[in-house]
């Protein structure tokens, strides 16, 4: 820390700065922040001082920086912000240091209209998996199959290592999840099978695999993010599937359609949703069973059948 203060005082900003970024990243996914963006965000800022010879951080350079690129509102909005965060950093080890105002560049929040994925959805997904090439067509099945069952993350199912699933006793254990958190997935029998199913023919396919990941790829090792996606945007293309307003389905929308059938079900069977959603909530993982209402406006049917059971209640009272 002391060198890195000379460093920045003595005028090496540059050599400072790419320490601290590197420093900040590791101490924020200490903390359980999931900041995958930032990586490449606060070198291409680092950059950006130095080609225009800043030799510190204000925040004429940092919104400069974040609107001259490509993107959204929202995306600069971002941009800025992840510079700002790292300006409040930094600013601890050199006070001229200038933190960006919050609302530099306004824009309004607003939640992404998940595609709910229908039974027959999830089919046409799967049929499409099975006619990827080579092993691909045993990894995607499984893999989007769990997601759909499970309302896991993708990441997290990415993440997933042989000795995490227990086939005997029916149980996925979840490490370092969002915020750091680890937790028990309990499967049901037939979600256990296809599991088994995949790891008799992966273990075939790959005796001496070079990554220990319970999902591997076509070259035996752990499926990377970047090429999870285009395959499901590739399988989203196969299948025909549309978003709501042409929004384009993500592959985390099958953890919102868990979500969302589960409360239609828990409705329709007349329990006592209330009492049962902080379960759900443990199940997917919400640090807070807040989060987990955000599925109760996420479809007309689930808001009519909540609707319902508040007039039941009311026993008909205006």
């Amino acid at each position: 820390l002391t060198a890195r203060v000379q460093a920045l005082a003595g005028g090496d900003i540059m050599i400072a700065l790419d320490q601290a970024v590197r420093d900040y990243l590791t101490l924020r996914r200490s903390l359980g922040f999931k900041i995958e963006s930032y990586d490449h965000w606060l070198a291409g800022f680092v950059a950006h001082l130095e080609s225009d010879g800043q030799r510190f951080i204000t925040a004429a350079a940092a919104l400069r920086w974040a609107t001259q690129l490509g993107g959204s509102l929202t995306t600069k909005a971002k941009r800025l912000a992840a510079v700002r965060k790292f300006a409040e950093y930094v600013r601890t080890l050199d006070p001229r240091t200038e933190v960006p105002a919050p609302d530099l560049i306004p824009y309004r929040t607003e939640r992404y209209r998940p595609r709910l994925y229908s039974p027959g959805d999830v089919r046409a997904l799967l049929h499409a998996a099975r006619q990827l090439r080579g092993f691909m067509s045993e990894t995607y099945p499984a893999f989007v199959g769990l997601l759909a069952v499970t309302g896991m993350r993708a990441g997290e199912a990415l993440c997933l290592d042989r000795h995490d699933f227990d086939g005997r006793e029916g149980i996925l254990l979840i490490r370092k999840a969002k915020f750091g958190k680890s937790r028990l997935v309990p499967l049901h029998k037939t979600t256990v099978a296809a599991l088994l199913a995949y790891a008799l023919k992966r273990d075939q396919a790959f005796p001496r695999p070079r990554s220990p990941a319970f999902f591997l790829s076509q070259a035996g090792t752990r499926l990377l993010r970047e090429n999870v996606w285009q395959t499901f945007t590739c399988l989203r293309r196969r299948t025909g599937l549309l978003g709501p307003r042409g929004c384009r389905p993500r592959l985390h929308d099958l953890r919102h359609s868990f979500a969302v059938q589960t409360l239609i079900g828990w409705y329709r069977a007349g329990v006592d949703v209330e009492a049962r959603l902080p379960i759900l909530s443990t199940y997917l993982g919400h640090v807070n069973p807040s989060n987990t209402y955000w599925y109760l406006t996420a479809t007309p049917e689930l808001v009519g059948l909540a609707a319902q059971r508040l007039e039941h209640k009311l026993g008909g009272l205006p």
